[in-house]
């Protein structure tokens, strides 16, 4: 029961007139007890920021593609100490009753480097504090005693046999963020419905327990263990599955630069390259330890390619190596580039990446099946906003693709289905270089991609091919596939909804726009409101999902289009490709038409300045 004396004084005390706010305002007073989100909210009220305090107190948090991601601060809307607390115990509510072996099975619980000295919070507490609600209620805690790579936690999930698991990071997002994973007891992040149903939990379970604030549990408690050695031993043990050449590897001549991006990963890309028989990738020193600042880079996300891989540049030129490995801060995203010679750099997009290890990892399943029966129990996934280039693979070669809707968390989920019915996952990836090589773990795994990635470059140099040329002899094989992806910031979400509203009534009630850049849109797909053109019912094959925006635009010269906004930050994105059959072969008049295609969906679709839409950064 909440303790209604409690509230009704403060509620008495903090007034403004408007009884919703006037409520939450008095349960935070009440309920938090971090001595410095409570003086956040005490400030706005001194200052008579109503509409901050409307902001922060009146909505919540809600599951996105990556799990909970917010800023840090004080108020129900954002992460913090209280929120945290809150979202375990509708987590914990919501096990017991999925679940009846829940308290036998227990939970494992990881955490990032992240931290915010003013409203102290850092990734190490929040997970702490997780820990704390669990233990309270007499569930065992797997806690890590130090910082792990994301893909840890769901790898701990399965191998240990648990009932969940929470990863306490906001990834690659701004250093302001953090954010809440939570995972399955098959490993795969939560989807619907299990998202839906725990957010009526946790509305459900709003004051915190008895105990919840009790952090010190996650020290004393007898239920309690570090799973650190066991997970971090067991992981190097299967990451062997992957590794295919060891001999070449302990002879290449090939030097590595590895970039942790100020986070988690230095360590465990280390053990896996020693795993693997390499010498040891060189750290790039200003970003090898954690930094919660993410002191030397404007973004602490490696996707954004050149303009943040400026440090690893500069020491692959020195140290003479060929190859940028770098791992986002919480190790489950990597980015590669490779020196050209006499031609500067090439980083590799998402989909670029994907081209390569999809092939290197059914070239070497191939040398171990060599019954071509066997292929039909072989798939490869993918996220619908990416490349289709895998499915081109399939195509030819005659395995199984399937798209999921974007997010890992559908992958995962659909990995755990096939592995029921005796069908293996050997590749899957999303464009946001995002990539999982094998099974071993149902989400997407940085670590384990960087030392795969290290040993095709091994491999490839060995027959005198570089990375990028073995890319274009693919294309030369199953079709070039050209892709462009970006994004525009809108902070708007009313302006968000504005945009989308008017693709679906482009010219008049509930008619989709006929052309882009000139050509006939001969499909629209809208995964948003179920409508798929291209089905005689007109209905989508891919799961509905109201609460994001996506539509795509299929184009009569074979480029498919999308747009659609993330689940992470507050951006809309946006994905062309043109998917040319094999032996077309006029990149530069493919790249054209992509590009008129591409301008027309931003400045007619998006209308980027009508919309005081924030470009990206280039």
């Amino acid at each position: 029961m909440e303790n209604n004396a409690d509230i009704n004084a403060n509620l008495n005390c903090h007034a403004t007139g408007d009884p919703k706010l006037d409520k939450s305002i008095s349960q935070w007073l009440t309920w938090d007890k971090n001595e410095r989100t409570r003086a956040q909210i005490q400030t706005l009220l001194q200052d008579g920021d109503v509409e901050e305090l409307r902001r922060r107190l009146c909505s919540r948090m809600s599951f996105g593609t990556a799990g909970l991601r917010a800023t840090v601060g004080a108020g129900f809307a954002l992460i913090n100490d209280l929120t945290i607390i809150q979202t375990t115990q509708g987590i914990y509510k919501y096990l017991v009753q999925a679940l009846p072996d829940f308290h036998s099975r227990g939970i494992v619980v990881g955490y990032d480097t992240r931290a915010q000295e003013a409203s102290g919070c850092n990734s190490k507490r929040l997970a702490r504090l997780t820990a704390a609600v669990m233990l309270s209620k007499g569930v065992p805690v797997y806690l890590f005693s130090t910082y792990v790579p994301t893909p840890f936690v769901p790898y701990a999930v399965k191998r240990l046999g648990a009932a969940a698991g929470v990863m306490v990071t906001a990834s690659h997002n701004p250093k302001e963020d953090n954010g809440y994973k939570v995972y399955w007891h098959n490993g795969a992040q939560i989807s619907s419905p299990h998202d839906k149903e725990i957010l009526q939990c946790i509305e459900e379970n709003t004051e915190p327990w008895e105990g919840a604030w009790s952090v010190a549990l996650a020290d004393s408690s007898p239920m309690r263990s570090d799973p650190l050695q066991d997970i971090c031993r067991s992981y190097m043990q299967e990451l062997q599955t992957l590794c295919f050449h060891r001999e070449l590897n302990a002879s290449s001549p090939l030097r590595f630069v590895h970039s942790s991006f100020h986070g988690v990963g230095h360590v465990y890309v280390q053990q896996a390259f020693q795993t693997f028989s390499f010498s040891p990738p060189i750290p790039v020193p200003e970003q090898k330890d954690p930094d919660p600042n993410f002191s030397t880079v404007r973004c602490p996300n490696p996707e954004e390619g050149e303009s943040v891989l400026g440090l690893s540049l500069r020491l692959a030129e020195q140290e003479h190596a060929r190859i940028i490995l770098a791992t986002d801060p919480d190790a489950d995203r990597l980015a590669v580039a490779e020196q050209s010679d006499g031609c500067g750099w090439k980083v590799f997009t998402g989909n670029e990446l994907a081209a390569l290890l999809g092939w290197w990892m059914f070239f070497n399943w191939k040398e171990r099946h060599p019954d071509p029966a066997d292929t039909d129990r072989v798939f490869m996934l993918a996220t619908t906003v990416s490349s289709k280039i895998l499915k081109a693979f399939a195509r030819v070669e005659g395995f199984h693709f399937e798209e999921t809707l974007p997010g890992f968390k559908w992958i995962g989920k659909r990995i755990h289905e096939l592995a029921k019915t005796g069908e293996e996952v050997i590749f899957a990836f999303e464009e946001s270089i995002g990539f999982l090589c094998g099974s071993m773990v149902p989400d997407k795994d940085g670590v384990s991609a960087s030392v795969v990635v290290a040993e095709m470059a091994t491999y490839l140099h060995n027959k005198n091919l570089t990375l990028n040329q073995q890319l274009q002899n693919i294309y030369q094989i199953y079709g070039y596939h050209i892709s462009k992806t970006s994004y525009v910031i809108c902070n708007d979400p009313m302006t968000v909804k504005r945009i989308f509203d008017r693709l679906r009534n482009f010219e008049g009630d509930s008619t989709y726009p006929r052309t882009c850049g000139g050509y006939e849109i001969t499909h629209v797909r809208d995964v948003t409101t179920g409508y798929d053109s291209s089905q005689a019912n007109k209905r989508c094959v891919l799961p509905v999902t109201k609460s994001s925006q996506m539509v795509t635009f299929t184009l009569l010269n074979g480029v498919v289009s999308t747009l659609r906004t993330s689940g992470t930050e507050p951006k809309i994105k946006y994905y062309t490709e043109f998917c040319a059959l094999p032996g077309k072969g006029d990149i530069q008049s493919l790249e054209e038409e992509l590009k008129r295609v591409t301008n027309s969906l931003v400045e007619e679709f998006l209308e980027p300045d009508k919309n005081n839409l924030i470009r990206r950064f280039t």
